[in-house]
């Protein structure tokens, strides 16, 4: 009864603009409202340090990074460091005498946002998570943008949230921010664009030293390689390709949340290269609907909720995505990539503009199966050709990214700790 009343209610805000601003408005009042119990009971304590990744789905990104740095630094040996996850036994966390491990939206939860000095986070902070004066919010985002973001979007393509809605939500988090990571100026423009930093007074805390998140990638070794391979028993003689979709937000459903259809044919693609290469599938993290890939197993590994998404990187030969920024981040591998972009005239008219053309992707742009497949096969020789696009690619998006981010970031926030 109580989940046919949800989707109802979702049903109707998809409908009605003005039911869902007041469903919105009435949820977070009450979360507010249980919120400022603990934002009153507790003071702040400068030696707490709060993480959270993907609204607690995933233990990675840079408040990854920036952790596993911190517990190595003897300035930072007496702080607590505070996780979230939405289910804290998933997750392997990094072990440290001093960490603690809690479950979003819980009592915990509220009391250790309401405590913590530092808020270090890559994705929204719930709106109803009041910042005193005193605690500093780090916002790290995930990634290096391809589609148009926030303010910048000015498409009505979502489902569930108009253009205005989506400012005003930017607005309510953004005017929190204290720091703000960026890895290129490139970013820094349209971060600042993006989340309407100039407007809020806030276009000053930019931090443009380097994506912390990519640090592993510049500190792998051939171990590691291996280790990853045995932990997701990848055959040895076969190569790896790394499929990660983004979702749309026109494609949502009642009391699930936002779905994906394959639209590709993963039959065909077995018969013409299943004798060389798997696949790592790995779907949007606000995707909910089940993806059954069980008959294909021995050849696509559904890694949708694995962690540490650098790892997957590591392990694979070929990347192939559409719109997702994903590429951004594998580029500084220096290893093939294919963008599958069946439905790029929609995608870009209805949902999304792009910030950058797509004549400076380092890598083809196959527009059906055919292409698709073509471009799988003839990898090697066609990666050649973009060896002076990847070069430019590199010099303009992952220029700062050398493996020590992470240290240039935290001396920057911690300045009064690091001397």
């Amino acid at each position: 009864m109580k989940k046919k009343l949800k989707i109802f209610l979702i049903d109707l805000s998809k409908k009605n603009k003005a039911l869902r601003k007041v469903f919105r408005w009435a949820n977070n009042l009450i979360k507010k409202e249980n919120y400022k119990k603990f934002y009153k009971k507790y003071k702040v304590d400068d030696k707490v340090i709060f993480f959270e990744a993907f609204n607690g789905r995933n233990y990675t990104c840079s408040p990854k990074a920036i952790y596993e740095k911190l517990i190595s630094l003897n300035e930072f040996k007496d702080y607590l460091f505070v996780w979230a996850f939405k289910d804290p036994t998933i997750h392997e966390v990094k072990k440290h005498k001093n960490l603690k491990i809690v479950t979003t939206g819980t009592s915990e939860y509220y009391k250790y946002c309401s405590i913590a000095k530092y808020w270090i986070v890559n994705a929204l902070m719930p709106e109803y998570i009041i910042k005193k004066n005193n605690q500093i919010y780090v916002q790290c985002w995930h990634g290096t943008p391809l589609k148009k973001l926030r303010y910048d979007i000015n498409k009505e393509g979502a489902s569930l949230n108009t253009v205005k809605e989506i400012r005003k939500r930017n607005d309510i988090d953004a005017i929190r921010f204290d720091y703000f990571i960026s890895p290129s100026k490139y970013c820094t423009k349209v971060f600042t664009s993006a989340f309407n930093l100039k407007a809020l007074k806030k276009e000053k805390i930019m931090i443009e030293e380097g994506y912390p998140r990519n640090d592993f990638l510049f500190n792998k070794t051939e171990k590691d390689i291996e280790k990853i391979k045995n932990k997701l028993k990848i055959p040895k003689d076969k190569k790896v390709i790394f499929y990660l979709p983004t979702y749309r937000e026109n494609q949502h459903k009642s009391g699930v949340g936002y779905t994906y259809n394959l639209s590709i044919d993963f039959d065909s693609l077995q018969k013409k290269i299943g004798d060389k290469y798997i696949i790592l599938f790995s779907s949007h993290y606000f995707v909910s609907n089940q993806i059954d890939l069980s008959k294909y197993k021995g050849f696509i590994y559904n890694v949708s909720h694995y962690d540490e998404i650098n790892e997957l990187y590591l392990v694979s030969d070929i990347i192939m995505t559409d719109y997702s920024s994903v590429f951004f981040d594998f580029a500084i591998l220096k290893r093939p990539m294919i963008f599958y972009m069946y439905d790029v005239e929609d995608y870009n008219t209805n949902l999304h503009d792009f910030y950058i053309s797509l004549d400076e992707l380092p890598g083809p742009i196959a527009y059906n199966q055919n292409e698709l497949e073509k471009y799988i096969l003839n990898i090697d020789k066609d990666f050649k050709k973009y060896k002076k696009k990847y070069e430019k690619f590199n010099n303009k998006y992952n220029y700062l990214d050398d493996g020590n981010a992470s240290i240039r970031v935290i001396k920057k926030i911690f300045k009064d700790v690091i001397k």
